[in-house]
């Protein structure tokens, strides 16, 4: 059986996850919790599993582009690769907010197409680690 392995990581880390050719998932377009000082006292400490991280992330326009564009490149892989493993990484600043609710949302949606018969996998690389500071200019 074909496994699907989505990593959420951070760039902000050393340590990115190393695969011959992964799909590449980019969240740091995305709204950042740690970044919006209307969410930030609130959110900064939580991650993308909790469900306000996650909508909020998901509601930034290009979100759900994001994620059926992922879905597509994936679904390319298991009909023109088929019975080869596929990894998918997706990466923001610190690889605890954006990244993890995009992994998460995408391997929900994998999870109940009929057509993906994949054993579909996720790893949080970078979820436990300190909260790096803003790359964006204008942002604490």
């Amino acid at each position: 059986m074909t496994t699907i392995t989505i990593t959420s990581f951070g760039t902000g880390h050393a340590d990115a996850p190393q695969s011959a050719n992964p799909v590449v998932v980019d969240t740091q377009p995305l709204r950042n919790p740690p970044e919006d000082p209307a969410v930030r006292a609130r959110m900064t400490q939580m991650t993308g599993l909790d469900r306000d991280v996650a909508f909020y992330v998901m509601t930034t326009p290009g979100a759900e582009r994001l994620v059926e564009d992922a879905l597509l490149a994936v679904y390319d892989r298991l009909i023109t690769q088929p019975d080869t493993d596929i990894d998918v990484h997706v990466s923001c600043t610190g690889g605890r907010h954006r990244s993890v609710a995009v992994s998460e949302e995408l391997a929900s949606r994998l999870r109940a197409l009929d057509a993906v018969t994949a054993d579909v996998q996720v790893v949080h690389r970078h979820i436990d680690r300190p909260i790096l500071p803003s790359t964006r200019e204008g942002n604490a």
